[in-house]
């Protein structure tokens, strides 16, 4: 959960006004004109599986082979 001295900042913001940490109303509306479509697109192709790679990895080995068709590399 959160810290209490994270929720103590957050409300001292509030109260003096500070809104340098918090989002201003239209970014998160041209972020939902970003993800809308893209949630819209997922639920009419829902994809069969996603590749499961470990943390801290170079990534899914399909990456690597969708760049190998292309005939490049990450690195």
């Amino acid at each position: 959960g959160e810290s209490p001295p994270a929720y103590q900042t957050l409300l001292l913001d509030c109260m003096i006004g500070d809104a340098t940490l918090f989002t201003r109303s239209d970014e998160v509306e041209v972020a939902w004109q970003v993800i809308d479509p893209l949630l819209q697109y997922f639920e009419e192709h829902p994809v069969s599986s996603l590749p499961q790679y470990e943390a801290g990895s170079w990534g899914p080995a399909e990456a690597d082979q969708l760049l190998e068709k292309a005939g490049t590399k990450w690195r």
